[in-house]
C-alpha cells in the first residue's frame, strides 16, 4: 500500500533559517499548498536540461548536484537536510543546470513556481535571505565550471600538443634508431677501401659527388617528376652494372641528383674487380645519402618539437609577469598552432594582419584564454555546417582604430539565431548540446576583455557570417 502523504507543519519548516523571519499565517500558507515527495536511493530530483518543476524543500536524506561535463557527470555539490532548491529557475524559468539525484531516502515538499514567487515577494526579509542563498549558489557554481572549463581547454591542448608532437617524435627515433647501424656500415666500408692502395685523385672525385649530393638533400628543389626520371634512369644503369636490388639504391643517388654519366666514369676501375668493392663504391654513396637524409629528418622532428613547445610555453606566458607587453599576433598564431590538430582536416585559416600594430600592455595568458574560446568557437561553427555549402573558412583580421586596436574573427558557419543573439554571453547559456558546452567561454571572454582590459567585444551575426570585433586600448 502507498504511504499516505504527510502535510508539512510548521515546525518542520522553521528547522531552515531562511523560513523563521515569516510570520505563522504565511509559514501556513506555505504548508497548506506544498506538495509531499518521499522519494528512495538512486532516484533523480530533476534532470540537466530540464524545465523547471518548482520550489523545493528538503526535511530529510542527502541529495547529490552533478553536472555533465566531457560525457561525465560531474559532482558540483549536495543538498543535506535541511534544505532549499529550485529558486533560481523559478525565478528566471531557465531549464535546470543541474542534475540533482538522492543519495538517501528524502522526504521533499514542492511549492509550484507561481506560489513560491508569491511566497518570496510577500516577507521582504524573506526575499534578501533566498537572493542572498541564490547568489552563493550561483557563484560556487559558477567557479567550479570555470574551473572545469579551464581544465577542459587545456586537456584539449594537450591532446592536440600530444598529437601534434607524435609524428615528429616518431621520426626522430626512427632517424635515430636507423642512423646507428648505417654509421657502423660506412666506417666498415671506409676502412675495407682503406686497406687498397688508394688514389687520392679519385677519391677526391668520390667525396667532391658526395659533398654535391648532401647540398642537394639539404636544399632539395622538391621536382617530383624530375626526381622520377632520374631514379628510372639510375635504376637502369645500376641494373646494367649488375647491382643487386638495384632500386634500394636509386632512390637516395638521384636524392643527391647523382648522373649515371658521372658513375660510368668512376665505376669504370672497378668493373672486373671480383670483391665486394666492384659495387662498393656505389653503395658508399647510397648510404651516405641516406645517412644525410635521416639526419635531416631527426632535425626536422627536433625543431618540430621545440616550436611546439616553444609555441606552448609562450601560449602560457611562463616565467613572465602576470601584465607585460604583448604582440597580439604572436598569441593568435600560438594559439593557432596549438590547435593544429582540429584545422588540419579541411578548415581554411586566412589572415589579414597590420603588421605596424605595436604592442600593448596586457594579461598575456589571459588573452589567449581569449583567443583560445573565439578560435573553438568557430571552429565548432564551421564543423557544423557552413552556408551555401562553401568550405570551411575562418579569417583573423587586425587594424589599429584610433586609440583602439581590433582583431575580428569571423567564420562563415551557420550564424547565431537572431533570438540567440542578447543572451550568448549569459553565464551558463549555451547553444551547443548537453555536456559539450558550460555557456561560459563566451562569459570568459566578455569579463577579459571588458573587465580586465577595459575593452569591448561586439558580436556581428548572419546566417554563413558570424564575426567577433575585440577592441583593446592601445
Amino acid at each position: 500500500m502507498p504511504s499516505t502523504p504527510k502535510k508539512l507543519c510548521t515546525e518542520s519548516l522553521l528547522q531552515i533559517k531562511a523560513f523563521q523571519v515569516l510570520p505563522p499565517d504565511r509559514l501556513e500558507w506555505i504548508c497548506d499548498r506544498a506538495e509531499h515527495i518521499q522519494l528512495g536511493a538512486g532516484a533523480v530530483v530533476v534532470g540537466e536540461g530540464e524545465p523547471p518543476k518548482g520550489f523545493f524543500i528538503q526535511l530529510s536524506g542527502l541529495i547529490t548536484v552533478t553536472r555533465m561535463s566531457n560525457g561525465a557527470d560531474i559532482p558540483v555539490g549536495r543538498h543535506q537536510a535541511p534544505a532549499f532548491f529550485g529558486e533560481v529557475q523559478c525565478l528566471t524559468d531557465d531549464l535546470v543546470p543541474v542534475t540533482l539525484t538522492v543519495d538517501s531516502d528524502v522526504d521533499l515538499y514542492r511549492l509550484d513556481c507561481a506560489d513560491f514567487v508569491e511566497m518570496l515577494h510577500s516577507c521582504r526579509e524573506f526575499e534578501k535571505d533566498i537572493l542572498r542563498t541564490m547568489e552563493q549558489r550561483l557563484r560556487g557554481l559558477e567557479s567550479f565550471i570555470r574551473s572545469r572549463e579551464k581544465m577542459a581547454a587545456l586537456g584539449t591542448l594537450a591532446a592536440g600538443l600530444a598529437h601534434e608532437l607524435n609524428n615528429p617524435a616518431a621520426a626522430l627515433v626512427r632517424a635515430l634508431k636507423d642512423v646507428k647501424p648505417a654509421l657502423l656500415e660506412l666506417q666498415r666500408m671506409n676502412l675495407v677501401y682503406g686497406q687498397q692502395q688508394v688514389d687520392e685523385a679519385h677519391t677526391q672525385k668520390w667525396e667532391e659527388l658526395r659533398d654535391h649530393g648532401f647540398a642537394a638533400i639539404a636544399n632539395p628543389k622538391n621536382n617530383p617528376i624530375a626526381q622520377g626520371e632520374r631514379e628510372d634512369l639510375l635504376s637502369d644503369w645500376l641494373e646494367d652494372y649488375g647491382v643487386e636490388n638495384a632500386w634500394k639504391l636509386a632512390e637516395p643517388l638521384a636524392a643527391g641528383e647523382v648522373e649515371p654519366e658521372v658513375l660510368d666514369s668512376l665505376m669504370e676501375r672497378w668493373r672486373d674487380d671480383p670483391s665486394e668493392l666492384r659495387d662498393m663504391g656505389l653503395r658508399w654513396l647510397a648510404l651516405s645519402f641516406d645517412v644525410m637524409g635521416m639526419i635531416n629528418s631527426g632535425l626536422d622532428g627536433a625543431e618540430r618539437i621545440s616550436t611546439l613547445v616553444q609555441s606552448m610555453k609562450s601560449y602560457s606566458y611562463m616565467d613572465r609577469a602576470a601584465q607585460q607587453q604583448v604582440n597580439v599576433h604572436d598569441g593568435i598564431e600560438d594559439t593557432l598552432r596549438l590547435f593544429a590538430f582540429k584545422l588540419k582536416y579541411g578548415i581554411k585559416v586566412e589572415r589579414c594582419y597590420d603588421q605596424a600594430l605595436p604592442e600593448i600592455t596586457a594579461y598575456g595568458s589571459e588573452l589567449n584564454q581569449v583567443w583560445t574560446n573565439l578560435i573553438d568557437n568557430a571552429i565548432d561553427a564551421v564543423n557544423e555546417k557552413t552556408a551555401n555549402g562553401d568550405s570551411p573558412r575562418i579569417q583573423i583580421r587586425t587594424c589599429q582604430k584610433g586609440d583602439r586596436l581590433r582583431v575580428e574573427l569571423e567564420d562563415n558557419g551557420p550564424g547565431i539565431p537572431v533570438e540567440l543573439k542578447n543572451r550568448i554571453l549569459e553565464p551558463f547559456f549555451t547553444t551547443k548540446p548537453m555536456g559539450k558546452g558550460s555557456g561560459l567561454g563566451l562569459d570568459v571572454v566578455r569579463r577579459i576583455v571588458e573587465i580586465r582590459h577595459n575593452g569591448s567585444l561586439i558580436i556581428d551575426s548572419v546566417p554563413g557570417k558570424t564575426c567577433f570585433v575585440v577592441s583593446l586600448p592601445l
